[in-house]
């Protein structure tokens, strides 16, 4: 996801690593095994895509941990976002009575430490996509930008998150003072910079942008089978339904990632591309 800007940055500061390349893992009763594969897109700049691919356990309970952060202007966004995300949702006193607003109220919170966290850090920006999967049981994903979520039930692709693009949310932004550029040959843009609606950081925009995140949730049944996430380095070059049908032909979740990955550079995606399968029932 692309910003009309340079911006580099350290985030050592923060922990982070540039998150790159792939792994595998599985739940602690081994019934969904995860696989992760990220590549560096064609454009001149480092790696601003990480992940978080993971199963911890938590007052009695086995919760599935997965993201995607695709980091504009810099890494120091999406880098803050992998160590902090998750932990601060986790950390809201609601979260197991009431885990759709935890998650509402955890972006929110995190995004205003971003934004006062430090002038560097607040320059850049990211979009994020995250899933918690509930003992195996139960599935609530988020979203601000344009990654995205997609679940496979029966073999049909049901997107699970919602791509805020300028052109469907440009009442939002004009309201707020705002405009969404049209330029030939390009995407549109809030304020001839950014290519989404809704983002955490970009101190800059942020007077004209939204953070708050859309949230699903769904009942994991024996019909679902597959859960896909990916930055819009994929997204752009593949449709829902053509995702789902490559990750379930592959039994192995690392593998069936880096065909995802494989095919979006072999369609000519210029973008770093990131992907997250989740696969259920082993």
């Amino acid at each position: 996801m692309d910003r009309l800007c340079c911006f580099s940055g350290s985030y050592a500061q923060f922990g982070g690593r540039s998150s790159s390349g792939s792994g595998k893992g599985r739940s602690h009763d081994g019934l969904v095994k995860y696989g992760f594969s990220l590549v560096k897109g064609k454009a001149n700049h480092p790696m601003e895509d990480y992940h978080v691919a993971k199963f911890v356990r938590s007052q009695g309970h086995q919760l599935g941990l997965f993201a995607i952060y695709d980091g504009h202007l810099g890494d120091t966004v999406p880098a803050y976002l992998q160590k902090h995300l998750f932990s601060n949702i986790l950390k809201e006193e609601e979260f197991w009575v009431d885990p759709n607003r935890s998650i509402l109220k955890a972006y929110e919170r995190t995004d205003q430490a971003i934004l006062s966290h430090s002038s560097d850090l607040g320059r850049g920006g990211s979009t994020a996509v995250t899933a918690i999967l509930f003992n195996s049981q139960r599935l609530w994903v988020a979203n601000v930008g344009d990654s995205r979520a997609v679940l496979s039930k029966g073999g049909q692709a049901v997107q699970m998150s919602t791509d805020h693009e300028p052109n469907t949310e440009r009442g939002s932004i004009e309201n707020k003072g705002g405009f969404v550029s049209n330029m030939p040959g390009d995407v549109p843009r809030v304020n001839g910079q950014l290519a989404v609606s809704r983002a955490f950081g970009d101190k800059s925009l942020k007077s004209h942008l939204r953070s708050d995140p859309d949230v699903q949730d769904t009942f994991v049944d024996n019909t679902t089978d597959v859960l896909i996430l990916a930055s819009d380095g994929l997204w752009k070059v593949m449709g829902n339904q053509e995702a789902v049908d490559i990750a379930r032909k592959i039994r192995d979740p690392l593998k069936a990632a880096k065909q995802l990955t494989a095919e979006a550079l072999k369609r000519d995606s210029k973008d770093d591309i990131s992907c997250v399968v989740v696969r259920f029932r082993g």
